[in-house]
């Protein structure tokens, strides 16, 4: 597979690094993967090739990366394009939509309208957004940046909880460190055990997904009434929780939070509220020695056995484990 990994000033690098890394790797462990009963070719799997609208381009960190001609991705199979170094949201919007990425815009879309695959992580989802390739497509970005995304991008079907998202030849992932995840990904398509050998090598997991990472709070304060609401919400956790008598404490109408709730946060008001009993929760299951029953009456569960369920659900881990045993 010919890759085209597109860097550009400014362009962050821990995920230009990561992916490059792994990619790199798993070329060089494929005939250990062959000697593992897999068959595998002689020659690179993936031949990697960073290409950039400049000779010579700056990252976040200010390293000087050399690049390739933007022309050598014109037969790419995969264009990978990294995050960029920025957490500001209307920045990044900036960023993405700037004359100065316009050369890496158009490099997208050429990619797609010849049937390439793409793929990016982090806020290198709002470059792709921005050239339209992901309307009408599930894609992902970091857990945090998903309310400015789902208010600038509205055509695009977006899945917060996912690390990783692949629809109709376009991988999106989230978070800054999700571009292990995604370059993870690509191996394993080609191969499950190559993938695998990789990861014990460079010692990283594949996280399904983002929803353990994710921090109610920080998603409710991009809207004013979402944010009234969790606070509502946070003061009176341990008790039963209505919307309607929520809705008519912070003065807007129960049509009005849902409406609002689902789209700053992708989900109901009621869904909303368990995430921040599960982020109580999970803080003092790590930070204190009380009975899980004790943690449940806490957070609004009159059974325990409800909140170990959710708890697995919603982390994907046990209690036992929450707690370090």
């Amino acid at each position: 597979m010919e890759v085209a990994v597109l860097v550009y000033d400014g362009v962050f690098d821990s995920g230009l690094a990561a992916v490059l890394d792994v990619l790199n790797t798993a070329n060089a462990m494929s005939e250990e993967a062959g000697v593992m009963g897999e068959e595998m070719s002689c020659s690179p799997l993936w031949n990697v090739t960073t290409v950039g609208a400049l000779p010579e381009v700056r990252t976040g960190a200010g390293h000087l990366v050399p690049t390739k001609p933007l022309a050598r991705a014109a037969s790419a199979d995969l264009l990978i394009v990294p995050a960029m170094a920025e957490r500001r949201p209307a920045a990044i919007i900036d960023q993405a939509g700037s004359e100065r990425l316009l050369p890496v815009r158009n490099l997208i879309s050429r990619a797609r309208d010849r049937g390439a695959d793409v793929a990016s992580a982090c806020s290198g989802t709002f470059v792709l957004a921005e050239t339209g390739i992901l309307d009408g497509l599930r894609a992902t970005t970091t857990w945090w940046l998903v309310p400015p995304f789902r208010a600038r991008y509205p055509e695009v079907r977006v899945d917060q909880s996912r690390m990783v998202v692949t629809s109709d030849g376009v991988t999106t992932a989230g978070a800054a460190f999700g571009h292990v995840d995604l370059a993870l990904c690509i191996v394993r398509r080609r191969s499950p055990m190559l993938a695998d050998l990789v990861a014990r090598y460079l010692v990283v997991d594949e996280r399904p997904s983002q929803s353990a990472y994710v921090i109610p709070s920080a998603l409710a304060q991009h809207d004013p009434v979402v944010a009234a609401f969790e606070r509502w919400v946070r003061e009176r956790l341990a008790e039963p929780i209505s919307v309607p008598e929520a809705a008519h404490a912070i003065g807007v109408s129960i049509r009005t939070l849902q409406r609002t709730v689902q789209r700053t946060m992708g989900t109901s008001p009621i869904r909303f509220v368990q995430d921040i009993r599960i982020e109580r929760a999970t803080h003092l299951m790590r930070t204190t020695e009380l009975s899980l029953e004790t943690v449940a009456r806490k957070v609004g569960y009159e059974h325990s056995n409800t909140l170990r369920v959710l708890l697995r659900e919603r982390t994907g881990k046990t209690t036992a484990h929450l707690r370090g045993v």
